[in-house]
């Protein structure tokens, strides 16, 4: 079943939030395009999409870390998901969003932010279409691709979200973000 997500991002879209771990699973997946391809993460980690807002920058960050929005009183890194995979910066441009993802980080759940270019559709996917991560040829770690989802048009990179960021990273994030809150 593909369920349309609003291409209007005026108003925040909200998602039950959950953690997923492990290998592709059968299941709902976020889909969105990013420089061109398409990549899908799962739904149960996503917290919510939101409407394109400059963060504010942070000195010293990694190149990727885009900066910190206010969430609803909270702190939240936003993280270009182009640059973090050593492409150039994400282009803004009318469809330009952020989804907030929870991921697991020693000190608890953080919520992050993804920079991607538009968010294309919740997918229900068969296990019969996920294969595993190739070895070679996605230009992206390994260890960031859950699987590949077999689509009539096309493969979709399922990334495994806590893994985009090593946990040197997101510990680093928490710290920025607990540290922005205090001031």
């Amino acid at each position: 079943m593909n369920l349309p997500v609003p291409a209007s991002s005026t108003s925040a879209v909200l998602v039950e939030a959950a953690h997923a771990h492990g290998p592709a699973a059968p299941g709902q997946y976020l889909t969105f395009s990013l420089q061109g391809e398409s990549y899908g993460v799962d739904i149960l980690g996503v917290r919510e999409i939101i409407e394109y807002a400059r963060p504010t920058t942070i000195p010293m960050m990694p190149g990727f870390v885009h900066g910190v929005i206010n969430l609803r009183g909270h702190v939240v890194p936003v993280i270009d998901l182009a640059q973090r995979f050593g492409r150039p910066p994400t282009e803004l441009r009318a469809r330009t969003c952020i989804v907030i993802v929870e991921v697991n980080t020693p000190d608890g759940a953080q919520a992050l932010g993804v920079l991607v270019d538009a968010v294309n559709a919740v997918l229900d996917l068969d296990p019969s279409q996920i294969e595993p991560a190739p070895a070679f040829g996605t230009g992206l770690r390994r260890e960031f691709i859950q699987g590949m989802a077999r689509m009539e048009s096309g493969f979709i990179i399922l990334l495994d979200i806590p893994r985009v960021l090593s946990t040197e990273d997101l510990a680093a994030l928490a710290h920025v973000a607990e540290g922005t809150a205090a001031a």
